[in-house]
């Protein structure tokens, strides 16, 4: 478990995930041409009030994951 300081919505928080979650996170943000930060907080927006920062992060990577399969990437 790798713990990281982000900024999210202008507040600095950490987020606690596994190294292989925050490497696909980072070719995520690499492939949208946007920083960790702004990847972070989109993800942030997106969960709104529903369930962790590191959980939204976790699905947000699955996601990812399958929507590349489903296209064939």
């Amino acid at each position: 478990m790798i713990k990281r300081s982000v900024i999210v919505a202008g507040h600095r928080t950490s987020i606690s995930l596994e190294p292989e979650f925050w490497d696909e996170l980072s070719a995520i943000a690499v492939r949208r041409g946007v920083s960790m930060n702004a990847l972070i907080s989109e993800i942030d927006r997106a969960r709104g009030e529903a369930g962790n920062l590191s959980s939204a992060a976790r699905l947000h990577v699955l996601a990812d994951v399958k929507n590349r399969s489903a296209d064939g990437r």
